[in-house]
Protein backbone atom coordinates (compact mmCIF):
# COMPACT_ATOMS: atom_id res chain seq x y z
CA UNK A 1 0.00 0.00 0.00
CA UNK A 2 1.36 3.59 -0.86
CA UNK A 3 2.62 5.11 1.57
CA UNK A 4 0.36 8.90 2.75
CA UNK A 5 2.84 10.87 2.12
CA UNK A 6 3.50 9.99 -1.16
CA UNK A 7 0.40 9.23 -2.59
CA UNK A 8 -0.96 13.07 -2.86
CA UNK A 9 -3.59 12.28 -5.41
CA UNK A 10 -5.53 10.15 -2.84
CA UNK A 11 -6.99 13.40 -1.28
CA UNK A 12 -10.33 14.91 -2.71
CA UNK A 13 -11.79 18.04 -3.09
CA UNK A 14 -13.97 17.24 -0.34
CA UNK A 15 -10.86 16.34 1.91
CA UNK A 16 -9.72 19.35 1.23
CA UNK A 17 -13.13 21.50 1.92
CA UNK A 18 -13.20 19.24 5.26
CA UNK A 19 -9.87 20.78 5.96
CA UNK A 20 -10.75 24.49 4.94
CA UNK A 21 -13.73 24.28 7.05
CA UNK A 22 -11.90 23.50 10.05
CA UNK A 23 -9.68 26.30 9.26
CA UNK A 24 -12.59 28.85 9.14
CA UNK A 25 -13.82 27.22 12.41
CA UNK A 26 -10.27 27.90 14.26
CA UNK A 27 -10.25 30.93 13.60
CA UNK A 28 -12.65 33.63 15.39
CA UNK A 29 -13.21 36.60 13.26
CA UNK A 30 -10.54 39.43 14.00
CA UNK A 31 -11.62 42.22 11.31
CA UNK A 32 -10.47 42.64 7.72
CA UNK A 33 -6.95 44.50 8.22
CA UNK A 34 -6.17 41.60 10.92
CA UNK A 35 -3.07 39.28 9.16
CA UNK A 36 -3.24 36.09 7.50
CA UNK A 37 -3.33 32.63 9.17
CA UNK A 38 -1.68 29.89 7.10
CA UNK A 39 -1.68 26.28 8.02
CA UNK A 40 0.07 23.42 6.90
CA UNK A 41 -2.42 20.29 5.46
CA UNK A 42 -0.52 16.63 7.16
CA UNK A 43 -2.28 13.35 6.46
CA UNK A 44 -3.81 12.47 9.71
CA UNK A 45 -2.30 9.32 10.25
CA UNK A 46 0.74 10.29 9.06
CA UNK A 47 0.49 13.29 12.43
CA UNK A 48 -0.70 10.30 14.55
CA UNK A 49 2.38 8.37 14.12
CA UNK A 50 4.36 11.11 14.22
CA UNK A 51 2.63 13.26 16.76
CA UNK A 52 -0.02 10.99 18.37
CA UNK A 53 -0.56 13.47 21.49
CA UNK A 54 -1.95 16.24 18.47
CA UNK A 55 -4.55 13.81 16.75
CA UNK A 56 -8.03 12.62 18.13
CA UNK A 57 -8.23 8.51 18.46
CA UNK A 58 -11.49 9.09 17.32
CA UNK A 59 -10.75 11.41 14.59
CA UNK A 60 -11.62 10.18 10.99
CA UNK A 61 -10.69 13.30 8.72
CA UNK A 62 -8.38 12.41 6.05
CA UNK A 63 -6.23 15.63 6.33
CA UNK A 64 -5.35 17.34 9.91
CA UNK A 65 -4.56 21.06 10.24
CA UNK A 66 -1.06 22.35 11.53
CA UNK A 67 -0.99 26.42 12.68
CA UNK A 68 1.91 28.28 10.62
CA UNK A 69 4.17 30.39 12.80
CA UNK A 70 1.99 34.03 12.49
CA UNK A 71 2.94 36.17 9.29
CA UNK A 72 5.29 39.21 10.02
CA UNK A 73 3.22 41.92 9.77
CA UNK A 74 4.57 44.30 6.81
CA UNK A 75 3.97 47.90 7.38
CA UNK A 76 3.86 51.03 5.07
CA UNK A 77 6.75 53.78 5.37
CA UNK A 78 4.31 55.62 7.46
CA UNK A 79 2.54 52.56 9.40
CA UNK A 80 2.85 51.11 12.43
CA UNK A 81 1.77 47.76 13.77
CA UNK A 82 0.51 47.15 17.28
CA UNK A 83 1.14 43.86 19.17
CA UNK A 84 -2.28 42.11 17.33
CA UNK A 85 -1.23 42.63 14.36
CA UNK A 86 -3.33 45.00 13.12
CA UNK A 87 -2.84 48.59 11.71
CA UNK A 88 -5.19 50.52 9.05
CA UNK A 89 -1.40 50.56 7.04
CA UNK A 90 -0.72 47.09 7.33
CA UNK A 91 -0.03 45.50 4.10
CA UNK A 92 -1.18 41.85 4.87
CA UNK A 93 -1.23 40.82 1.34
CA UNK A 94 2.05 41.87 0.47
CA UNK A 95 3.16 39.92 3.59
CA UNK A 96 1.71 36.70 2.92
CA UNK A 97 2.73 36.96 -0.92
CA UNK A 98 6.17 37.53 0.59
CA UNK A 99 5.65 34.66 3.25
CA UNK A 100 4.45 32.39 -0.34
CA UNK A 101 7.20 33.21 -2.14
CA UNK A 102 9.74 31.96 0.49
CA UNK A 103 8.10 29.35 2.48
CA UNK A 104 8.78 25.26 1.44
CA UNK A 105 6.95 22.25 3.60
CA UNK A 106 8.55 19.22 4.41
CA UNK A 107 7.53 16.00 2.89
CA UNK A 108 4.89 15.51 4.85
CA UNK A 109 2.88 18.39 3.98
CA UNK A 110 0.80 17.44 1.73
CA UNK A 111 -1.06 21.00 1.01
CA UNK A 112 -1.48 23.99 2.06
CA UNK A 113 -4.54 26.73 3.54
CA UNK A 114 -4.83 30.44 3.97
CA UNK A 115 -7.55 32.26 5.63
CA UNK A 116 -7.96 35.57 5.50
CA UNK A 117 -10.44 38.31 6.90
CA UNK A 118 -12.04 40.23 4.40
CA UNK A 119 -15.25 42.66 3.85
CA UNK A 120 -17.05 41.64 0.75
CA UNK A 121 -19.37 44.81 -1.71
CA UNK A 122 -22.48 44.49 -4.29
CA UNK A 123 -21.19 44.28 -7.89
CA UNK A 124 -21.77 48.25 -8.05
CA UNK A 125 -20.27 49.36 -4.66
CA UNK A 126 -16.97 48.96 -6.83
CA UNK A 127 -17.33 51.79 -8.82
CA UNK A 128 -17.64 53.97 -5.75
CA UNK A 129 -14.16 52.81 -4.14
CA UNK A 130 -11.81 54.66 -6.04
CA UNK A 131 -12.91 58.28 -5.03
CA UNK A 132 -14.08 57.19 -1.96
CA UNK A 133 -10.16 55.62 -1.42
CA UNK A 134 -9.26 59.29 -2.49
CA UNK A 135 -8.45 59.66 -6.03
CA UNK A 136 -8.26 57.94 -10.04
CA UNK A 137 -5.65 55.24 -8.83
CA UNK A 138 -5.59 54.47 -4.94
CA UNK A 139 -3.19 52.56 -3.09
CA UNK A 140 -4.63 48.58 -1.54
CA UNK A 141 -4.11 50.42 1.86
CA UNK A 142 -6.97 53.31 1.00
CA UNK A 143 -8.86 50.67 -1.01
CA UNK A 144 -9.45 48.17 1.64
CA UNK A 145 -10.17 51.06 3.85
CA UNK A 146 -13.27 52.39 1.34
CA UNK A 147 -13.97 49.17 1.48
CA UNK A 148 -14.12 48.61 4.85
CA UNK A 149 -16.62 51.82 5.69
CA UNK A 150 -18.82 51.38 2.58
CA UNK A 151 -22.25 51.50 3.84
CA UNK A 152 -22.83 48.01 1.79
CA UNK A 153 -19.85 46.08 3.34
CA UNK A 154 -20.53 42.88 4.97
CA UNK A 155 -17.82 41.11 6.69
CA UNK A 156 -16.37 37.37 5.66
CA UNK A 157 -13.49 35.06 5.79
CA UNK A 158 -11.90 33.53 2.39
CA UNK A 159 -10.29 29.98 3.16
CA UNK A 160 -8.14 28.94 0.28
CA UNK A 161 -6.33 25.84 -0.27
CA UNK A 162 -4.09 23.72 -2.05
CA UNK A 163 -2.83 19.92 -2.41
CA UNK A 164 0.10 18.81 -4.04
CA UNK A 165 -1.51 16.61 -6.26
CA UNK A 166 -3.22 19.52 -8.28
CA UNK A 167 -6.82 20.01 -6.45
CA UNK A 168 -7.59 23.88 -5.28
CA UNK A 169 -10.76 25.37 -3.34
CA UNK A 170 -11.34 28.22 -2.05
CA UNK A 171 -14.78 28.59 0.26
CA UNK A 172 -16.14 32.16 1.23
CA UNK A 173 -18.24 32.78 4.53
CA UNK A 174 -20.26 35.40 5.26
CA UNK A 175 -20.13 36.74 8.77
CA UNK A 176 -24.05 37.00 9.94
CA UNK A 177 -24.86 39.40 12.11
CA UNK A 178 -26.57 37.48 14.05
CA UNK A 179 -24.33 34.45 15.70
CA UNK A 180 -27.74 32.08 16.03
CA UNK A 181 -27.72 32.56 11.98
CA UNK A 182 -27.13 29.38 9.80
CA UNK A 183 -23.40 29.27 8.40
CA UNK A 184 -23.34 30.98 4.89
CA UNK A 185 -20.34 29.24 1.95
CA UNK A 186 -19.79 29.74 -1.15
CA UNK A 187 -17.37 28.46 -3.67
CA UNK A 188 -16.52 29.31 -7.35
CA UNK A 189 -13.69 27.83 -9.25
CA UNK A 190 -12.82 31.29 -9.91
CA UNK A 191 -12.98 32.43 -6.54
CA UNK A 192 -9.15 33.78 -5.63
CA UNK A 193 -7.78 32.17 -8.78
CA UNK A 194 -4.27 33.96 -7.99
CA UNK A 195 -4.20 32.89 -4.31
CA UNK A 196 -5.16 29.19 -4.97
CA UNK A 197 -1.70 29.71 -7.77
CA UNK A 198 0.33 31.42 -5.26
CA UNK A 199 -0.68 28.30 -2.87
CA UNK A 200 0.06 25.67 -5.69
CA UNK A 201 3.49 27.51 -6.40
CA UNK A 202 5.10 27.10 -3.25
CA UNK A 203 3.83 24.12 -2.96
CA UNK A 204 5.39 22.70 -5.97
CA UNK A 205 8.44 24.72 -4.78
Amino acid sequence: MMDAMSDTTRYSPDDLGRSLREALDFLVPNGPDHLPAVFALVPTPVLARMHPELVDPDDDSALSLLAEEPIAPRADDDGDTDDDGDTDDVEPYAALEEFLATTSWPEPVVGAAVVLDIVVLPPQAGLDLPEAAGGAEPDAPNLRSAARDHPDARAARLAVGALRGGTRLALLELVPDDPDEARELRTHPDMAADLQQALAAALDG
